[in-house]
């Protein structure tokens, strides 16, 4: 494949705060990593200057680690199962009442295992050492001040200090002081860090979105800046959804969808390396012509099929030809995460349709391609 993001140039990340929505980003990096994307320099809020210091070591295998084996226990002061059974509704409402009413009675949950994750997994010399740019966002409720912090102006004790200061969830966590002062969670009043890198002059960025809660800040002078962005089709999840399952699946949402940024891959569900050509497509959907009458089918039957699978009025033959062949292979539960060709993918749905019984009834826009 060949990429469609320019490769020669320097790049800014911006990596927004989102609790436990931040594997994506960590699997974002290793298709950014791997295709050779020069990182300038990264801005970080609450998960995202976490996430931002793993990618200054340039430990892919260190920030793995983090996450595929991530517990409600290593981040906060709580039993598993107990928070397990929250998430999947199976403790009574009341049960679950009486616990969050109890642990906010003794000032929030205690995030001392996030501090000890810190501090196992970041290394500040190497931090210090890289030569990326890093920056960290959080807010001093004492300063009623943001902070956009400079991360090699700080000394390697300070640094595991401003990120615990960064990922505070306010009113979730149980706040302490640090260095002397009270920090609350920088999405708070800053959670998508673009103008840390604006302002700053960067005019090459990608932006890898997780939306988490808080406030995305309006950021001027945008004309010269070119934004890449890197975002989930899918739900990611809870914030505070820290379930190694959902975590190991969120980092391979977000190697694709970074793939799919960085070499241009069409679908919407699927990742599909195909050509942009429409009299290709045209020319596919016409050999798809179950009467022969090839003028009734492009100008009357296609519309029918587009409307059916809710594509705008201004569809393309692409799109419409890749919505058609999406669908039939989502129909036929085709392995959504992986790189395929059209031929690839054509070829798939050729294969596994045999195994359809003959009585399920087949959508109008699925028969174009899967013929009984």
């Amino acid at each position: 494949m060949e990429a469609v993001l320019d490769l020669t140039r320097e790049y800014g990340i911006v990596l927004e705060g989102g609790g436990a929505r931040g594997a994506y980003q960590i699997g974002a990096w290793r298709a950014l990593r791997g295709a050779g994307v020069k990182i300038k320099g990264i801005a970080g809020t609450s998960v995202g200057a976490l996430n931002g210091a793993l990618m200054c070591m340039d430990d892919y295998e260190n920030a793995e680690n983090v996450w595929k084996d991530i517990s409600y226990s290593k981040v906060m002061d709580v039993d598993d199962d107990l928070m397990s059974q929250l998430f999947q509704g199976t403790i009574p409402p009341g049960e679950a009442f009486e616990v969050l009413f109890q642990t906010m009675k003794e000032g929030g949950v205690d995030i001392t295992p996030l501090r000890n994750l810190i501090r196992q997994y970041v290394d500040a010399e190497k931090v210090e050492a890289s030569p990326i740019e890093f920056y960290i966002l959080t807010f001093c409720v004492d300063e009623l001040k943001e902070l956009d912090v400079d991360v090699h102006t700080l000394s390697k004790e300070e640094l595991p200090d401003l990120l615990l200061a960064s990922a505070y969830i306010f009113p979730l966590f149980k706040n302490e002081k640090l260095q002397g002062k009270t920090f609350i969670d920088g999405g708070v009043i800053n959670n998508v860090p673009l103008g840390s890198l604006v302002n700053r002059g960067y005019e090459d960025i990608i932006m890898i979105r997780i939306y988490g809660p808080g406030r995305e800040k309006k950021v001027k002078n945008l004309e010269h800046v070119h934004i890449h962005s890197v975002e989930p089709r899918i739900p990611l999840g809870n914030i505070i959804d820290f379930n190694p399952q959902k975590s190991r699946r969120n980092m391979t949402v977000g190697y694709y969808d970074a793939m799919r940024m960085i070499y241009g891959l069409k679908g919407s569900i699927y990742y599909i390396d195909a050509p942009d050509d429409e009299a290709f497509y045209l020319e596919r959907l016409a050999a798809r012509d179950p009467d022969g009458d090839l003028r009734r089918f492009i100008e009357v039957r296609l519309g029918q099929v587009a409307h059916e699978l809710k594509l705008s009025s201004n569809w393309t033959y692409q799109g419409l030809y890749l919505a058609i062949l999406e669908a039939a292979a989502r129909l036929l539960r085709l392995r959504k995460y992986k790189i395929y060709t059209l031929q690839e993918l054509e070829a798939a749905i050729e294969d596994r349709k045999e195994g359809l019984t003959e009585n399920k009834k087949i959508p109008q826009f699925a028969a174009l391609f899967i013929q009984q």
